[in-house]
């Protein structure tokens, strides 16, 4: 059976270091989607501590631990394109990237203040993400989405009604539709292959 892995965020460059390390795997790999991943790190990583991440366990519904707390210091822009420079993607695996980039208005207010921090680098960017450290060098982009980083994938807006009507504003993005299109665009670009 082949698979098609989708990350997303931190997942995106999981994916590619599994798929790059692990010989086994990339057998049965035909394509890596990554939607709004952070493939080239994110300069929110140089300036943030750690202490900031580890507020998130205690976050309604949370359930990660704080593992290895590596994981901000693997998001840092320089140790994300040295990775890259140093690794070989598969080429047997074909890679997709779909870029987050929204327009101020859907922009929720509780990312605004890390969307301008990143912005003193580009302006381009999904309040986590600058839109070119979202694109797996060789990848296919299906498309732009008009959406901050968190509307694509953490659905706030149907979990936490408070925080939807106040800080997250932004948060209500058709992500069912977003998952079947891309499971369409996928297999099409497969059986054209």
């Amino acid at each position: 059976m082949r698979l098609v892995l989708l990350g997303y965020s931190k997942g995106t460059p999981d994916i590619l270091k599994t798929v790059a390390t692990c010989p086994d795997l990339q057998k049965r790999v035909s394509a890596v989607m990554s939607v709004s991943g952070a493939v080239g790190g994110s300069p929110l990583a140089n300036t943030v501590t750690q202490s900031v991440p580890n507020l998130l366990q205690y976050f309604p519904d949370a359930e990660c631990d704080l593992g290895d707390e590596g994981a901000l210091g693997s998001l840092k822009p320089e140790v994300r394109k040295r990775w890259l420079a140093n690794h070989f993607l598969p080429k047997s695996i074909r890679y997709f990237s779909v870029i987050t980039y929204p327009d101020a208005e859907h922009l929720s207010s509780i990312l605004k203040p890390s969307y301008e921090k990143i912005s003193q680098v580009d302006s381009r960017n999904d309040s986590q993400l600058i839109f070119y450290d979202q694109l797996i060098p060789g990848s296919v982009l299906p498309g732009y989405l008009n959406a901050d980083h968190w509307a694509v994938a953490v659905p706030i807006n149907r979990t936490r009604s408070f925080l939807a009507s106040t800080f997250v504003d932004k948060n209500a993005f058709p992500r069912e539709i977003l998952a079947e299109a891309i499971v369409r665009f996928v297999e099409e670009e497969l059986n054209t292959r």
